[in-house]
């Protein structure tokens, strides 16, 4: 489990502590705020521990290159702070994991506390947009030619073309995929190709066929059924909300808690107030045990963006986006309202 997370100098973070709760973690703000920066952040790192083969800082630096895309690692530091050295800092609940690195603004990465033990499960790592119509064939496309797609889409390609989990993890499989088939209409299969399909009560249809919102819901249904996301280990969504009708998105919201209540740490980024909302009303009636925590993104007036964060959403302060759809509320009803008066 991550347990905290310290910033400094990074993209557009001058300085920020984030101490994460053990089953969700909620990451709000505008666009622009840098929230898909955090989940980054801590994925790269996690994934570099779990994959790493040889020494840790060409491991690192090779993971946050293709994980951010940006020219030269010395582009992460944020140079409007002046003189300093990005630095970042990891916290886990085992703290032989611990570990700290910095980047100069010359792209040079020094671990300065290295861990002595490896994060043992990968983390899964889902964008905005779903993988599964690109993934057969993405791997070996991505390993032998330069595409301009962060490394995080070829990760997930990996793991989404895992075999299907057999033996006593089917018990928990069961329960998690059921409320996704029914929203899906059916379950996902895949070919010796690796391109999957939709079986359907009158057939197969390919995944591409699929609406898109449907295809999102397929993704985490295949991670689920091929163990990817059992057991411990890590989830990175970006916002869950994209593509998908309020109606499915409630079936993403329970989904989330569910696989939290199987011992997965998830951490996600939005703006999406009927999401927040969902996920809040279920905690409230059926997953109230679960530690959760909620971090708002705020640009400041001089430049950069504060952190605040809390237990709920009460506690992190304004967030325009959220605020827009609050005010679009009490414009709509006010709008009904003088329709109905004489």
């Amino acid at each position: 489990m991550l347990k905290s997370l310290d910033l400094k100098y990074f993209t557009v973070f001058p300085e920020a502590h984030l101490t994460f709760g053990a089953n969700l973690n909620i990451v709000v703000g505008e666009n622009g705020s840098g929230k898909t920066h955090l989940l980054k952040a801590a994925y790269a790192a996690i994934a570099a521990s779990a994959q790493q083969k040889g020494q840790l800082e060409p491991a690192l630096a090779e993971k946050f290159l293709g994980v951010f895309r940006p020219d030269n690692l010395g582009r992460l530091v944020r140079r409007r702070q002046g003189q300093g050295k990005l630095g970042l800092k990891y916290g886990f609940d085992v703290p032989a994991q611990d570990m700290a690195l910095e980047v100069s603004s010359q792209g040079n990465v020094k671990v300065t506390k290295p861990p002595s033990a490896r994060v043992e499960k990968r983390p899964v790592f889902l964008p905005a947009r779903e993988l599964l119509t690109i993934s057969p064939g993405f791997v070996s496309l991505y390993e032998t030619t330069h595409l301009p797609f962060e490394e995080t889409w070829r990760d997930t390609c990996i793991l989404l073309g895992l075999p299907l989990a057999r033996g006593p993890r089917q018990a928990k499989i069961k329960p998690l995929l059921e409320p996704l088939e029914t929203a899906m209409g059916g379950a996902i299969e895949s070919d010796q190709t690796g391109r999957f399909y939709l079986k359907l009560a009158t057939g197969s249809m390919e995944m591409h066929l699929v609406a898109e919102g449907l295809r999102k819901l397929a993704t985490i249904a295949r991670l689920i059924a091929n163990g990817s996301l059992l057991d411990k280990g890590y989830l990175f969504w970006d916002e869950p909300e994209a593509n998908l009708n309020p109606k499915i998105i409630k079936t993403v919201a329970r989904t989330i808690l569910q696989l939290t209540g199987n011992g997965l740490q998830i951490f996600i980024a939005t703006h999406s107030l009927f999401l927040l909302r969902e996920l809040h009303v279920l905690q409230q009636r059926e997953f109230t045990q679960l530690d959760t925590r909620c971090f708002g993104l705020h640009i400041a007036a001089g430049g950069g963006v504060d952190v605040k964060d809390g237990a709920t959403m009460d506690d992190i302060g304004s967030i325009a986006a959220l605020d827009e759809d609050l005010q679009q509320s009490d414009r709509y009803v006010d709008a009904e309202m003088g329709l109905a008066l004489p």
